[in-house]
């Protein structure tokens, strides 16, 4: 039995306009009513089956493109790479903002199919959720998703992923052969990108027979770099160097230990992830991972025009970061393929 509007309406007890604010402007929705309708929409798989019934008739020339935090210099190079790539196609871009909670996730997820869009691109790690990701399944079973920097098995599912753990053990590697070796990681959040960075260090850590326990747990803010730094100092920790699983992070780290009088390089070297404007800019110049945002998101384009176009692509295309050495580590700048 295909499911219409007015089904769902019929056993949410609403009219067929109020199913269509709940996909359309759930904000303008009682929440008991909107949580009673959405319910019934992931149970029927509504919005999914519409499109796969061949609604949608022609390509609308649209991609959706979904993100937990625009506000995030990563994801907005990705995106700004992305939109003008895709523009130059001729295919239009709809952004989300989805934040971090899952039932918003799954939300934008029905709003971009109901829109009917050609593909769709999830950028950040974060969108694997641990507890099962049958929202994305489902939706692939409509159209082609591509998730950057994240891998999740589907016939319809292509991932592009930076090799994290391989970055982070390359910061190690290159700390070890400056004779540093009280070596701390700053993790900051456990998504599948942050997980794999930890396990970088560690195994890093664990080649050069040095203690792979030196982990600490920050928020992913100035403060948090910040906080770090505080924590060892007052544990009267032994530190020659600081990895951070974000620039961010580092930049904090780095103006705490500046605060309370230490050189850097010469006292505590510190190295971020990312490669982003704030390691070009912070002082002094942060020594970082570069995680191939740009190279990633040219990617995700070109497969999902590939996929869209029948052609054969790759299900998983794995691209290698590089360490790019400024002088939060060496007095002299050097880049490290």
């Amino acid at each position: 039995m295909h499911m219409k509007m007015q089904d769902i309406a019929d056993m949410a007890g609403v009219s067929i306009a109020t199913v269509s604010r709940v996909i359309n402007q759930p904000e303008k929705v009682k929440n008991e009513t909107r949580q009673r309708v959405e319910k019934i929409l992931e149970q029927t798989n509504f919005v999914a089956n519409a499109v796969a019934r061949g609604l949608v008739v022609n390509s609308m020339k649209t991609i959706g493109v979904l993100t937990v935090d625009i506000r995030d210099l990563h994801f907005a190079n990705i995106i700004y790479t992305i939109e003008r790539q895709f523009t130059d196609f001729g295919y239009n871009v709809i952004l989300s903002n989805t934040g971090g909670e899952l039932g918003e996730k799954k939300r934008y997820l029905r709003v971009m199919l109901e829109k009917q869009v050609d593909g769709l691109i999830l950028i950040g790690s974060v969108f694997k959720e641990h507890t099962g990701n049958k929202h994305i399944l489902e939706a692939s079973t409509s159209v082609p998703v591509i998730l950057v920097n994240s891998l999740l098995a589907g016939d319809n599912i292509y991932s592009i992923l930076c090799d994290d753990s391989y970055g982070v053990r390359k910061a190690v590697n290159y700390l070890v052969n400056q004779g540093r070796r009280d070596i701390y990681y700053f993790t900051d959040i456990k998504s599948a990108s942050g997980i794999a960075k930890l396990e970088g260090f560690v195994q890093g850590m664990k080649e050069n027979s040095l203690d792979f326990s030196n982990v600490i747990e920050v928020s992913r803010t100035l403060e948090g770099g910040g906080d770090g730094i505080h924590q060892l100092m007052a544990e009267k920790r032994r530190v020659s160097a600081i990895i951070c699983g974000e620039d961010l992070t580092a930049v904090g780290a780095m103006k705490a230990l500046t605060e309370l009088g230490y050189r850097i390089p010469q006292d505590i070297a510190v190295i971020g992830y990312n490669n982003s404007i704030l390691a070009r800019t912070a002082t002094p110049s942060l020594t970082s991972v570069d995680n191939m945002a740009e190279a990633m998101a040219r990617q995700a384009v070109e497969v999902l025009v590939n996929v869209l176009q029948g052609k054969q692509v790759s299900k998983k295309i794995l691209l290698t970061p590089s360490l790019v050495t400024r002088r939060s580590t060496d007095s002299l700048p050097l880049y490290q393929e």
